[in-house]
């Protein structure tokens, strides 16, 4: 399946600030980048290197403070939807390198608060139907509530308000599956159902030998989602980076199935 993303972004940044860009789709995980286009004004632009998990990330070093830019692709989408609910959880020792690092708390999963809740309320659970238990418990227990959360959100603190928007559902479930010993990893990228339009995230877990996506929002699924990076949080996969504080202006992300 294919589909048209349209992305356009318009920030005030401090004098002689620079902003590293993230909102390519990724070139690699079960989709083809058909046509892209990633147009800046006024700025001159630096290609960074793949790093594990972050593909297409370019600085933008504006010369009058301005950052427009604009984001136009075709992707297809050929990730097939797995039934994960018999796979099993990797034992620890078996798992790869790349799988390691996400079974560590962090700054907006700190997973390790949560291994008592996770041991009372999934006791005989485990693999694909905990992970799949866990989905459906955050999917309920929360309240999508825009505007609810900010940027320095956590985990915690979203389990503890019970609302949140995708960037915290995503959190949630990584540091859930995390606390029960299944790796999980943050994945930003876009959705053709995502309401309000957005950026989109979701979680990505590692079972059978593989990483699934998983969303509580229930606004993608693995063959509709097109990933733009995957990370330990949202730190690791924001839009936008810059030295210091920018100004919103506009940010307007359209997507929609060919």
């Amino acid at each position: 399946m294919q589909f048209d993303i349209d992305v356009s972004i318009d920030f005030d940044l401090t004098q002689g600030d620079a902003a590293l860009l993230m909102i390519e789709a990724a070139r690699k995980g079960g989709q083809h980048i058909v046509h892209s286009r990633l147009d800046i004004e006024n700025a001159e632009l630096r290609k960074m290197g793949a790093e594990g998990s972050l593909d297409q990330r370019v600085w933008a070093i504006t010369k009058d403070n301005r950052l427009q830019a604009r984001y136009r692709a075709t992707v297809e989408v050929d990730r097939a939807i797995t039934a994960i609910e018999d796979l099993p959880t990797t034992p620890l020792d078996a798992l790869p390198n790349e799988a390691l690092a996400y079974l560590r708390p962090s700054r907006y999963c700190p997973s390790d608060l949560f291994q008592s809740f996770v041991s009372r309320k999934f006791p005989d659970l485990n693999g694909g139907a905990l992970i799949l238990a866990i989905r459906d418990w955050v999917q309920g227990a929360l309240a999508y509530v825009p505007g609810s959360s900010d940027s320095s959100t956590s985990a915690m603190e979203t389990f503890m308000s019970r609302e949140g928007v995708c960037r915290d559902y995503a959190h949630l479930v990584c540091a859930l599956a995390r606390a029960s010993g299944i790796p999980a990893r943050y994945v930003s990228g876009y959705g053709p159902d995502v309401t309000p339009p957005d950026f989109h995230a979701v979680a990505e877990v590692w079972l059978g030998g593989g990483w699934h996506l998983v969303d509580a929002t229930a606004m993608s699924t693995p063959d509709t989602m097109v990933v733009i990076g995957a990370g330990r949080d949202c730190g690791d996969v924001a839009f936008m980076e810059t030295g210091n504080e920018a100004q919103f202006r506009e940010l307007n992300v359209r997507v929609a199935r060919r």
